[in-house]
């Protein structure tokens, strides 16, 4: 079922959150429309994906994964269809508000609350093993990607995505996941987050939304915009894209040591790794030229652990009594940042200039480090089950 679910999450994010970095610039040239409007799509794609997430975490809630996911696969070709159709802006942004939909149903944050509704305080692993799958949506789809473009066009490039979903994608959620979850719910594990929460973990709650939405906005900026941002910074295309590349790996290799430690440390201790490796890549990455894999190298490590400790960790300071519902409620501002962030990289790159919006992201990325070491202080402080086993 993991497998399954892992190859629909490459196919989804490859299609939806990292396409416009391939596709933007052909869209662009083609149909003369400005750069900053067609990186709009994405902005548009992920405000609707926040705007539907809370829903979706509680129809989750309810009725499990496995009808959120198949309706995520179907929005996700008619969109594609439609962009690969769109003649007009109108019509552009409308395709993209179906694949936000579609985002919102389909990416990690449904994926996680699927896996949180099936094995409750034990999904754990399956999060981390997930985003071993899911780390190869960028090494995986940059290439395929430029190849389709290569060969179909951005819109045949399209076309072919939206028929995966359809024959690959749609079929692997039908039958890879259960249409029932199994009787594993737990019981008493932890509180689940609702109007009679403590006020230190509403707190808790409330910083944790914080630092998943900062971090939400690098990740956003630099997908969108890594590959432009190292060609302004003198490497070729062919190059910028092969050292893209390497986050993948570097996002994989992360996630396989967690998998290997079983999970026997917080999930906090995760968080702030991923925040520590996060700063020092991009720090790296405005260093120059110079230190620009071992800087994508770090900050692709960081990106795969974080992925995994903002599924675990709600969860292991939570419990797994309504966490669909919480993870659809801590989606909801990381996904309106993401939404606004894309065109805020592409204003900053256009007014200042790459280095100076790398620098940027260097120092919004230091703040979440110090904001991930408060939450940590609070955690040890209000949360008994601190210094406990992850699962």
């Amino acid at each position: 079922m993991v497998a399954a679910l892992g190859i629909v999450q490459i196919l989804a994010w490859g299609s939806s959150y990292y396409l416009l970095a391939i596709l933007a610039a052909p869209i662009s040239r083609d149909t003369g429309w400005p750069y900053a409007w067609v990186i709009g799509g994405v902005s548009v794609g992920l405000l609707v994906a926040g705007l539907v997430s809370v829903r979706v975490g509680r129809t989750i809630e309810a009725q499990g994964g496995r009808p959120v996911l198949a309706a995520a696969a179907m929005l996700l070709a008619l969109g594609l269809a439609l962009l690969a159709s769109a003649r007009t802006l109108p019509v552009y942004f409308l395709s993209w508000s179906v694949i936000g939909a579609g985002m919102g149903a389909g990416l990690y944050d449904a994926a996680f609350a699927t896996l949180g509704r099936l094995y409750g305080l034990a999904a754990r692993r399956a999060i981390t093993t997930l985003t071993l799958w899911g780390g190869f949506a960028s090494t995986v789809c940059w290439p395929l990607s430029a190849w389709l473009v290569g060969e179909l066009g951005w819109r045949g490039a399209c076309l072919a995505y939206s028929g995966t979903h359809l024959v690959v994608t749609l079929p692997l959620v039908l039958v890879g996941i259960p249409a029932e979850p199994p009787a594993q719910r737990a019981s008493a594990a932890g509180q689940a987050p609702g109007v009679s929460m403590p006020t230190g973990r509403r707190l808790l709650v409330g910083l944790l939304a914080v630092i998943l939405t900062a971090a939400a906005a690098i990740a956003a900026i630099c997908s969108v915009h890594l590959i432009a941002m190292l060609e302004a910074g003198g490497l070729s295309l062919a190059a910028a894209v092969a050292l893209g590349a390497l986050i993948g790996p570097a996002q994989v290799g992360a996630r396989v040591v967690e998998l290997a430690t079983g999970g026997r440390h917080h999930p906090i201790w995760t968080m702030a790794v991923a925040a520590v490796l996060i700063a020092s890549g991009l720090a790296l990455l405005s260093a120059g030229i110079r230190t620009t894999a071992l800087a994508l190298i770090a900050y692709g490590a960081g990106n795969g652990l974080w992925s995994i400790a903002r599924g675990a960790l709600p969860l292991t300071l939570f419990g797994s009594a309504g966490y669909a519902a919480l993870v659809g409620r801590l989606a909801l501002p990381s996904l309106l940042a993401q939404a606004l962030a894309p065109t805020i990289g592409a204003l900053m790159i256009a007014r200042l200039d790459a280095s100076a919006t790398i620098a940027s992201l260097a120092i919004l990325a230091l703040g979440n480090l110090a904001a991930v070491g408060l939450l940590w202080w609070l955690s040890a402080a209000w949360t008994p089950r601190m210094d406990a086993q992850g699962d």
